[in-house]
């Protein structure tokens, strides 16, 4: 066997499942115990400065820097007491992860040593602007940009570093992050649902989104890992032909989990629960090595940073297990990928789930006000949210069997389903709709509903499940700030839109409660193309989709161009979210991204064929040539009788050869064309036509060889032994 393949299946056979991260006690012993939360903060700081973050934390307060000093001196008491001797501000910058720079405590004056920490270092930093993602926002030259803290989100210690959750802007201002826009979406929305929950409810004073993160992720040997360059550099195998044995026996979703990976669990969970990360879910998911965590539901700005935080922690306590963590949502050919289904409900300050059914007629009303906002919002923006999560690596995923159809739609279960079409069809308040647990009255035109009375649809991108909306399309690898950020956005125009003919109806001289019904009568009827309870993997459907006017994402660059449409610039600015040129930013940025990431996965496959795969082959053949000549040298001119099946090998393998050799060159043509197109986004559609199809046609050679060379001269490690310890 390829002697590097050999040793890395030699030493993953070594590895355990020990622990390492262990606590002694209840969880809740050791819970939150790196997180400085607003109780621990009342024994470090005078009242007025703990009060001081506690309005900016929990009512969005601007913060006042008179009192900065004492809350970062408070935090540096207790971050040192924990043993930290750093900070950081902790921002997400376009690029889908985290960024740090770390800064010392440690100080010297008059040849003395002390911890320092002021409040201009807690509440601002100066990253290097110019070297993000910045989609034109920065010149090259221009390097300066800067990280706020973020007070609705807590400070906590992650290796001996005070981690300060922040924004990152540049230095005229404009967004470089995904938090900064996605805090300003949260406030349009909670200024938008406020508004049409006052119709219901005149004490309702704000409203917050919450969100729940499931993470779907796949383990693989740290030394079968090492041993794969396209996983190394790419996070996905480029090439690589199906185990015989995957996930066809439907034997590994929800199955025992194999004793290694508990360990990791356990030490991974053990450290976010310290971070205050209230995991509650674990399971073995459909593909082999494929798994799944989930938290309990929080406001969403904690629900994203602890998301991202998780991910850190995941990878970092794998390295103890010898195990890496792929995030990448579809890292294996012909199984399952990995998405991060994100949970979307809103609540008012008082209490209410707004998208919880009530068993009032008024309550209903509100619901349905705000279900039918939603769903507006939806439809309108239904591409726009889909390109939200149209990434390289999601587009694998996206629109096959196992995951949500690369087009929009609502399921809402058959119950309010059957609610809608009496809603738009204004029948008499005497009728009904059945559901299967009990008869469905519609009082006073408004019908008492219950949740979690219908099935859930899998199949459907965006699903409400009784009390909240799952967006299921969401990758794996993605920071969902993004995704959470064009819900919010498009959901606050809709409300604000719900409101404005509300209070035109009502000038009119309409009663209100027959006013918000017409609304919800309306924003239900201009949206019912939207909604869809069948099998969103359909044919039928496709077609059907096509019909109605929705528009899939058939081509990732093709789906960026939403974001430079008047409708999607507009609603930006109108909630005051992100700006034209932001806007514009993100269209760069996307498409750069794109392109980058399809470039790095075309040389590896290059690479690795080239430099891989063709010499395993071309060492195979010789040795078949060989016994070719010695059956020759044997038997004469009878000699082909006696090795037919040679000879059909060495010409498959030599056809393939040739074949790989010339489309690794076409490929490498390919990319210098595409490298030429100055346009960025013209760039990125010559990489997801040519480039892309090249590589598919590379990779079809090299699958076919892998079945065809000698096991023991295989230089790569094979699905069947990356997919199973």
């Amino acid at each position: 066997m390829a002697t590097f393949r050999q040793k890395a299946l030699d030493e993953a056979a070594l590895h355990s499942g020990s622990r390492f991260y262990a606590e002694e006690g209840p969880v809740s012993s050791y819970f939150g115990r790196n997180v400085l939360d607003l109780d621990k903060m009342r024994g470090y700081m005078s009242q007025q400065a703990y009060e001081a973050v506690l309005a900016s934390a929990k009512f969005g307060a601007k913060l006042d820097r008179s009192v900065s000093n004492e809350i970062a001196s408070g935090m540096k008491a207790w971050a040192t007491e924990m043993g930290a001797t750093h900070y950081t501000h902790l921002f997400q910058p376009l690029t889908d992860s985290t960024a740090e720079k770390h800064e010392a405590f440690i100080s010297v004056k008059d040849g003395k040593a002390f911890e320092k920490f002021n409040g201009s270092a807690l509440v601002q930093q100066e990253p290097d602007a110019s070297s993000f993602p910045n989609g034109g926002l920065r010149n090259t030259f221009e390097a300066r940009g800067y990280s706020a803290w973020d007070p609705s989100s807590p400070v906590f210690i992650m290796d001996g570093t005070l981690c300060i959750p922040s924004v990152f802007v540049s230095y005229t201002g404009e967004a470089l992050d995904t938090k900064a826009p996605n805090l300003k979406s949260l406030h349009a929305l909670s200024e938008a649902a406020v508004a049409v929950a006052n119709l219901f409810d005149e004490n309702i004073k704000s409203v917050k989104v919450n969100l729940g993160v499931e993470q779907e992720y796949f383990l693989v040997d740290e030394s079968l890992y090492n041993a794969r360059p396209d996983l190394m550099m790419t996070g996905r195998t480029v090439i690589g032909h199906t185990s015989a044995k995957d996930q066809q026996l439907e034997d590994h979703y929800f199955g025992a989990i194999p004793s290694r990976v508990s360990s990791f669990m356990k030490d991974f969970e053990t450290e976010a629960y310290k971070l205050g990360i209230l995991l509650q879910t674990r399971h073995n998911e459909v593909a082999p090595n494929q798994f799944e965590c989930a938290p309990v539901f929080c406001e969403a700005t904690k629900a994203i940073d602890q998301n991202m935080m998780l991910m850190i922690i995941m990878q970092k306590v794998a390295e103890k297990h010898h195990l890496k963590v792929i995030f990448h949502e579809k890292p294996f050919d012909g199984v399952n990928g990995s998405g991060k289904h994100c949970n979307w409900s809103i609540t008012t300050d008082t209490g209410v789930n707004l998208l919880s059914p009530g068993k009032t007629p008024t309550k209903n009303l509100q619901f349905l006000s705000f279900y039918a906002s939603v769903l507006r919002a939806v439809h309108r923006h239904h591409l726009l949210l889909m390109a939200s999560v149209a990434t390289l690596s999601n587009s694998y995923r996206l629109g096959g069997n196992e995951a949500p159809p690369a087009v929009m739609s609502v399921f809402s279960g058959s119950t309010l389903y059957g609610v809608f079409q009496a809603i738009m069809n204004m029948k008499d308040v005497k009728e009904s709709v059945e559901s299967k647990q009990e008869s469905i009255k519609i009082v006073n035109s408004i019908p008492e509903i219950f949740p979690d009375n219908t099935d859930r649809n899998r199949t459907s991108p965006f699903a409400f499940t009784g009390n909240r909306f799952e967006f299921r399309a969401v990758g794996s690898s993605q920071n969902v700030a993004t995704a959470v950020c064009v819900v919010n956005s498009i959901v606050a125009e809709s409300l604000r839109e719900f409101r404005s003919y509300v209070d035109a109806l009502e000038a009119a001289g309409e009663e209100r409660s027959s006013a918000v019904l017409a609304v919800v009568r309306r924003f239900i009827t201009e949206s019912k193309d939207i909604m869809f309870e069948g099998n969103g993997y359909s044919k039928e459907w496709e077609e059907e989709a096509k019909a109605r006017g929705l528009r899939a994402v058939e081509n990732v660059p093709d789906a960026y161009e939403v974001f430079n449409e008047p409708a999607t610039v507009e609603m930006f600015q109108k909630v005051d979210v992100l700006a034209p040129n932001e806007v514009q930013a993100r269209f760069e940025i996307l498409n750069e991204t794109y392109v980058k990431k399809l470039q790095i996965e075309a040389r590896i496959i290059g690479d690795m064929c080239l430099s891989q795969v063709i010499p395993a082959a071309v060492r195979y053949k010789n040795i078949l040539v060989e016994n070719i000549r010695g059956l020759k040298n044997i038997f004469g001119d009878d000699y082909l009788s006696y090795c037919r099946a040679e000879m059909e090998a060495l010409k498959a393998i030599s056809m393939y050869i040739n074949n790989m050799s010339s489309d690794v060159e076409l490929l490498v043509e390919a990319r210098k064309k595409a490298n030429r197109i100055d346009n960025i986004a013209q760039r990125a559609k010559m990489y997801s036509r040519e480039v892309k199809d090249m590589m598919e046609r590379v990779r079809e050679s090299a699958d076919n060889l892998e079945m065809l060379i000698d096991n023991e001269m295989w230089p790569l490690p094979k699905y069947r032994e990356l997919l199973f310890f």
